[in-house]
């Protein structure tokens, strides 16, 4: 099985990358647009786990509607 970075949705992509700068900014890790493949591992887990973090809220606060 082969995975991909692939966007499931092309229309959604602008909007996915303001939210990774969202994240990014929230904990303090200065992105630039385009490649930032010179992130630490510890920088960009931080950045994946802030997404987490805010997708799972949004998450929760949908549901107590």
């Amino acid at each position: 099985m082969s995975k991909s970075n692939k966007t499931l949705v092309p229309e959604a992509k602008e909007a996915m990358n303001q939210f990774k700068m969202e994240a990014a900014n929230e904990v303090g890790v200065s992105l630039k647009q385009g490649y930032n493949g010179d992130l630490t591992s510890k920088q960009a887990g931080s950045i994946g786990g802030q997404m987490v973090r805010k997708m799972i809220e949004s998450y929760e606060n949908g549901m107590k509607k």
